[in-house]
């Protein structure tokens, strides 16, 4: 109602907004700027409520009637109602809504409209006004308590906020407050675009085009052309439409499409052609030049030495205008269009003009429709066909890239690229498929030369009889006549002849100036425009001092100056025709990519994707991706495979090198897309013995944290399965939402450091043991979910509270009733610590923290993950205290102390190659062969390619020995795993020694209900009795004799792995199954309990 009484009282605005200051007579609201003196820069919703205020300033005091409501309200208004916004510092020009005096719909909130601001990336420090920035969701969803302060954040912090941002200009269309020179789509594209492709081709060589392929042909060719740079356009259009486009063209809109890999080898590749392709245009000049000199006997040295001079001159004049800036550029390539069209015109008008009897004799011989005819059908000679005139015509085309080149000083980017060079495409081969009529209608493709063939019957020629004609234009085609045979002039065999047809032909002389010097123009100016932005993103190393702008245009005056260097480099070397297919070949190896940056955007079926620029398939696009292709060899076979080989090799060394860069590309896209369809692929494949992956989820807590036990399980799972890494924060969400935000980011930046491939996932839950509950049952995604567990052994289970050692004794039974395999690995030196050798220093504060074994998730307060503070570091090692601790203290000194050597070979034991040993497999007892398959798994590694393994096995009877030391062999034989030894123990059911059995007694102290002290079994469920002891006597001391058997034939090993007990639930007590496992493991090297969920996974069947 409130919204239809404000549409028929006449307002345009569905919605009344209404700005409210409470705090006028202070002049700022907490710490904010007064709203007067925002008042200028406060833009049209500031200006909309002033206005507003006006209108109402005839009712008497402050008051104000809402009129937006059905019923009167009184409202207090102030004298200016403005938006609040903060005061800038050099670091934050974020405007911030002052949303508590804030009415959106005629209700205080602390909401934000939506605004153009909200959506920008980039901040730039010389923006005219600030930006404004939306509220957070904290801000909106948090309590806030009076007088809170509101703290924003920039949109991009830390290494993403360079110095390329500077460049975003907030009011795109209108020259910025800097004086930047912006070029509309006419003046910065459609010339650019029309002087590029009107080269000398029109003028030198489209006479010899037409002579071989005749008129049809030759439209044919020009069409073809045509054809290809239109797809490609309209592939751009699409590209150039989906959001802004910044400097640097083709490899601006190939990066961020394709990614780095593509878009740095385009980049650099496209800035190297352009630099080179002002050398050949200067050239081309210089010997259009010196052909002048040399018909008037002008000659400065010689040929050679004349072209050299001239080029370098020409160089260096153009090195000035580009120097200048674009304005003057822009100036000058007017006049050079002006010049073009001034030939062209005086071209058509020659045509016209009744030829004079030596043009006659030259070929020249007006329309006439015999002539057309004879040039209508191709008459290919010396070996040339269709597709070698193509290859000779095709470069013409590839000048339509000069507006987008500039992308950058263009005032919009995204209408003017696609608007100039579709209409300059169109322009240009509408031209050359005129003069290509025009020239086989009015000129022969063979002439004499020589005036006096006409004087046979030159009245009959004049009175225009068709026989005598025809015998007349024979007789001047006729080559027989000429000197020694061959006819010097005609289509075929004068480059000269629109300057012979033309009106005057000084004029066409200038018009091919004209081409030349646009065209080097053009290149000396795209070639350091491409190469600043390349620099600009550093993908490659030491070059991005060519990335520094200067002037108010931020022109690459070093990129100016490396170009002409490398064009002065080319024009002294003097013949350029062997590398011009390669350049041709870069060009269209961009527009190749160009087309398929728009097919594959559009098959990634990314939201992002939305081009308002409707006028594209994705699958024409694949199309003249493969046209490019074609043209590339086509024009020459081994330059293309040249251009293949140079942008294979850029790729691969800016995928070697992963630039830290994220653009949203495709590439990204379709990786999201692949996955997704490849698991849900896999939801429909059967699984199969032969196709079991250890997948383990493993309990490292932070994981920068337990480095040892992160990079244990990476050694398993590396290249071959899936990792995840848990973390449990005990607790409930509210107390650790910071902390999951933050560790999420902190993790897989440390994982990514050290190279492990895996992924973290961190749960907030009550217990220890309802946080693993939680990951063991939802962690994963279909199949690519963990079937095994891995935990670090619990060291300090004697003296920690024995809630948490009886939780972690059930975490166990809990993977066990899900199915999962478990593992448990033991160091002696223990896993947590908090540095690591990728971390320089610890994020800690100015305090002592002590890190224990407590649980499967060490203690680390979320502050370590959020401070950066440099300071000393005093880490000592106490392995006498059985929780094996690390303490870390923290002074204000910059410089860290050396840390603990011992320490950090603990932390990096699985990280790096282990020595020559032995890896020792105690396969007790078949739990489906998963205690057998990760230690081969381990052995085929890098890690652990020194290590052999070793079995061992249970013997049931002492004259059966051998028998089953062959069987088991054999087994393993069928398995296909290697092992240097297989050893039977028959010993295992002898009776341990009595010291071994006081030591295993020693860990039960404490840990035995004792009914003298009034302690029961239902209240200490987590002791055990002594019914218990005496029910599984043998199960203990077969663990203490394996105990003692593992010290004599494994002491050396580099890892043991051996079949984990099993507990039975309702028989095993929390205390003497943790007193196994601890008797088990207990000063030993590393080792390994583990135990499958009696599922084979190993078969010995192809």
């Amino acid at each position: 109602m409130c919204c239809a009484d404000d549409e028929q009282k006449g307002g345009k605005s569905r919605f009344k907004v209404e700005f409210v200051d409470e705090s006028r007579k202070k002049g700022q609201v907490n710490g904010w700027d007064s709203p007067r003196d925002v008042q200028k820069s406060s833009g049209h919703v500031a200006r909309h409520a002033i206005g507003r205020e006006r209108r109402d300033s005839g009712r008497s005091g402050k008051e104000r009637w809402d009129n937006g409501r059905s019923g009167d309200r009184k409202v207090s208004e102030p004298d200016s109602p403005v938006l609040s916004v903060r005061s800038m510092s050099p670091t934050n020009t974020y405007v911030g809504y002052d949303t508590h005096n804030l009415k959106t719909f005629g209700h205080n909130t602390h909401e934000a409209l939506p605004h153009v601001d909200h959506y920008r990336n980039l901040l730039s420090s010389t923006a005219t006004h600030a930006l404004k920035a939306r509220p957070t969701l904290d801000e909106l969803h948090e309590e806030k308590e009076d007088g809170e302060k509101r703290f924003r954040e920039p949109l991009l912090i830390g290494k993403d906020r360079s110095h390329s941002d500077a460049s975003v200009q907030i009011s795109p269309g209108k020259k910025g407050s800097s004086g930047a020179v912006k070029f509309g789509w006419i003046k910065g594209v459609l010339i650019r675009c029309l002087l590029n492709i009107w080269g000398v081709m029109l003028f030198l060589r489209l006479s010899w085009v037409v002579g071989q392929a005749g008129v049809g042909l030759s439209t044919l060719v020009v069409l073809l052309s045509s054809c290809v740079t239109t797809i490609t356009a309209l592939s751009m259009a699409a590209i150039c439409t989906n959001g802004e486009v910044k400097g640097g063209g083709a490899y601006f809109m190939i990066s961020r499409s394709l990614g780095p890999e593509f878009g740095g080898a385009i980049g650099l590749i496209f800035s190297v052609a352009n630099a080179v392709a002002v050398a050949m245009y200067v050239v081309g000049f210089a010997e259009t030049v010196r052909d002048i000199l040399k018909d008037n006997d002008a000659l400065m040295v010689d040929e050679i030495h004349d072209i050299r001079i001239i080029g370098v001159i020409t160089l260096v004049i153009l090195l000035v205008i580009a120097v200048v800036g674009m304005e003057w550029e822009a100036r000058a390539q007017l006049g050079l269009l002006a010049i073009l069209i001034v030939a062209m015109v005086n071209f058509a008008i020659g045509s016209f003009i009744p030829p004079s009897e030596k043009k006659k004799a030259q070929g020249f011989v007006g329309y006439n429709g015999i002539v057309f005819q004879q040039n209508l059908l191709p008459d290919f000679r010396d070996g040339e066909s269709f597709f070698s005139v193509f290859s000779v015509f095709f470069p013409a085309a590839t000048g339509i890239l000069a507006g987008a080149n500039i992308s950058g000083d263009l005032r919009d980017a995204q209408s003017a690229i696609p608007k100039g060079t579709m209409l300059a495409i169109l322009i240009s081969s509408v031209i050359y498929i005129l003069v290509a009529w025009m020239l086989g209608a009015c000129a022969l493709r063979d002439a004499t030369g020589f005036v006096h063939v006409l004087d046979v019957d030159n009245s009959s020629l004049v009175n225009s009889s068709s026989q005598v004609y025809h015998y007349t234009i024979d007789t001047i085609a006729n080559c027989s006549l000429a000197k020694k045979g061959v006819c010097k002039f005609g289509l075929l065999n004068n480059s000269q002849v629109m300057e012979m047809i033309s009106g005057f032909g000084p004029l066409v002389t200038a018009g091919i100036f004209a081409a030349t010097l646009s065209s080097a123009l053009a290149s000396i100016m795209s070639a350091p425009k491409v190469f600043q932005a390349v620099c600009k993103d550093k993908i490659f190393p030491h070059i991005h001092v060519f990335a520094k702008g200067y002037g108010k245009n931020n022109d690459p005056r070093l990129g100016y100056l490396l170009t002409f260097f490398i064009g002065l480099a080319f024009v002294l070397i003097g013949s350029l025709n062997d590398i011009a297919p390669i350049i041709s070949n870069f060009f269209l190896m961009s527009y190749s990519l160009i087309n398929y940056s728009c097919f594959d955007a559009s098959l990634a079926k990314s939201p992002g994707w939305r081009p308002a620029f409707k006028y594209y398939s994705k699958w024409i696009s694949l199309l003249g991706a493969l046209l490019c292709l074609a043209v590339m060899f086509i024009i020459n076979w081994w330059t293309a495979l040249i251009t293949f080989a140079v942008v294979m090799a850029l790729y691969v060394y800016v995928h070697y090198t992963k630039p830290d860069v994220n653009w949203g590309s495709s590439t990204q896209a379709h990786v999201y897309r692949n996955a997704l369809q490849s698991t849900l692929k896999l939801m429909s494949v059967e699984e199969h013995v032969k196709n079991f992956r250890p997948q383990v989820l493993v309990m490292t807590g932070y994981p920068h944290s337990r480095p040892a036990l992160v990079d244990f399980a990476a050694d398993i799972t590396k290249n071959i399965s899936l990792m995840v890494c848990g973390h449990i924060l005990e607790g409930s969400q509210a107390e650790h939402q910071n902390s999951l935000r933050a560790s999420s980011s902190s993790a897989n930046i440390w994982l990514h450091k050290r190279k492990i491939k895996a992924f973290y996932t961190a749960s907030c839950a009550a217990s220890l043991r309802q946080g693993s509950q939680n990951l063991m049952q939802c962690v994963g995604i279909g199949k690519m979910r963990p079937n095994t567990l891995l935990i670090g052994f619990k060291n300090n289970w004697r003296t920690d509270s024995p809630q948490r050692v009886a939780d972690y004794f059930h975490v166990i039974h809990d993977a066990f009733d899900l199915h999962l395999g478990v593992g448990i690995l033991r160091l002696q030196e223990g896993f947590d610590c908090n540095i690591s050798l990728e971390d320089s220093v610890p994020e800690i504060v100015e305090e002592e923290l002590v890190y224990d074994e407590p649980s499967l998730t060490p203690n680390i307060t979320p502050s370590m993950e959020r401070k950066a503070v440099k300071g000393d570091v005093d880490v000592t090692y106490e392995p006498s205290t059985g929780t094996n601790s690390v303490h870390l203290s923290v002074s204000s000194a910059r410089k860290p102390e050396p840390i603990n050597k011992d320490l950090l070979k603990a932390m990096n034991r699985f990280h790096r190659k282990q020595k020559k040993g032995t890896i020792d497999v105690w396969w007790l007892f078949d739990d489906g062969g998963l205690t057998l398959l990760i230690p081969y798994i381990l052995s085929t590694k890098s890690h652990w390619a020194s290590c052999k393994l070793r079995v061992f096995t249970a013997g049931s009877k002492k004259g059966e020995l051998d028998r089953e030391q062959r069987q088991m062999v054999s087994l393993l034989n069928k398995f296909r795993i290697d092992v240097t030894d297989m050893v039977v123990i028959p010993d295992v059911g002898k009776p341990p020694r009595e010291d071994s059995k006081k030591e295993f007694n020693s860990l039960l102290q404490g840990w035995v209900v004792d009914a003298s002290q009034g302690e029961t079994k239902d209240a200490c469920p987590w002791k055990t009795t002594e019914d218990e002891l005496i029910l599984l006597k043998d199960k203990t001391n077969r663990h203490i004799r394996l105990k003692e058997l593992l010290t004599e034939h494994s002491s050396d090993a580099s890892l043991i792995v051996m079949t984990l007990p099993m507990p039975r639930k309702g028989t095993c007590s929390t205390a003497l199954y943790m007193a196994w496992v601890d008797t088990l493991t207990k000063d030993l090297p590393p080792i390994l309990l583990l135990r499958g969920n009696q599922t084979s996974v190993l078969t010995y069947y192809s």
